[in-house]
């Protein structure tokens, strides 16, 4: 959830002939659960099988459903324990594979947590091992993003000590150092509480909870940090790619500034279009769709109806400021439908 800085690329012919990839999803194809508060509805038809796919995939050889992935997880684990050594402590997945919502135009998020900084000598090999996986044949190997951070930084967000080594998916991409902002906040809890083992300690072990309202106050600071300015330069917004992304990160963001914390992708656009407006509706729905043909020229219907979901995002996150700044979470009421 957030900001995206990683260019959607093209897909080849033999790409799209490619069988062993996963299918498409369609938003619409999702059972329907209800109105989903996770703190008030059970919702056993998505977590029950979240659990199960975790306890499945703890293991090194198969961490996750994927054939393909599994062979692409295995050269980087291997690679990344020869060159770090000691300095090694644990790989792990989180975003859609943890989720379960995982499909063709997912990346693969991991994180690599190692004892201290990675610098120098280690840097300088960890950045040529990933150009080695991405100039291989897998279709996943140029969409592997993600991070090594140390267990003292996972620990907790500190953004004065929160510059470390990272890869965004896609062509031509290196590893480099980046800037955590805000945003890291969101992903630590994803991590701590759905992240997959693929080999070290139970994520929880390593990373604080994170409170209800340190999750509504990063969606805040992103909000009004990136996606505002949106409002004045939505060239971004052209791209199919990123105006599908916007459209679903707001569902998302709406989500989380409601209940406190986060789902995945198709379970926040469920949710959406059961709670919002009916005007938003058809526009979730394409979104859906946009991001399966991400180098697709987005429609100006949907370039002006993502601006107009961003400039009401952001209205309505104003009721939430004063919530944020507390650090009780207070009941949930019963999970009233929005006319926004």
């Amino acid at each position: 959830m957030g900001r995206s800085d990683a260019r959607p690329r093209a897909r080849s012919a033999q790409d799209q002939e490619d069988g062993a990839r996963p299918a498409a999803r369609n938003v619409a194809a999702i059972p329907c659960t209800g109105r989903l508060c996770l703190r008030c509805y059970a919702v056993p038809s998505i977590w029950s099988s979240v659990l199960a796919l975790q306890t499945l995939m703890m293991n090194t050889t198969h961490p996750t459903l994927y054939p393909d992935v599994n062979a692409v997880l295995q050269l980087l684990l291997s690679s990344v324990q020869t060159i770090l050594g000691d300095h090694f402590i644990g790989m792990y997945l989180y975003g859609s594979l943890a989720s379960g919502d995982f499909d063709q135009s997912s990346d693969v998020d991991f994180v690599i947590v190692t004892y201290d900084e990675i610098s120098g000598d280690l840097f300088s090999a960890l950045q040529a091992m990933h150009a080695r996986i991405a100039a291989s044949d897998s279709w996943w190997a140029t969409e592997l993003e993600g991070s090594y951070v140390p267990q003292h930084a996972l620990r907790r967000y500190d953004p004065t000590h929160a510059l470390h080594p990272h890869i965004d998916r896609g062509r031509g991409e290196s590893l480099g150092m980046k800037q955590h902002d805000s945003d890291w906040i969101i992903q630590r809890h994803i991590l701590r509480e759905q992240g997959l083992v693929v080999t070290g300690p139970a994520p929880h072990t390593l990373i604080d909870p994170v409170l209800p309202n340190e999750l509504r106050r990063a969606v805040l600071e992103i909000l009004h940090g990136w996606w505002a300015l949106m409002l004045d330069d939505p060239a971004r917004l052209n791209s199919r790619g990123y105006q599908s992304f916007a459209v679903l990160t707001m569902c998302r963001m709406l989500y989380t500034l409601q209940y406190g914390t986060v789902v995945s992708k198709p379970v926040a656009a469920h949710w959406a279009q059961e709670t919002l407006a009916e005007r938003w509706v058809p526009l979730i729905e394409r979104a859906w769709v946009g991001r399966q043909n991400p180098r697709s020229e987005a429609q100006s219907e949907d370039v002006n109806g993502t601006l107009d979901l961003i400039g009401c995002t952001l209205e309505r996150s104003q009721q939430f400021e004063i919530l944020a700044l507390k650090e009780v979470q207070p009941p949930c009421s019963a999970c009233p439908s929005s006319s926004f």
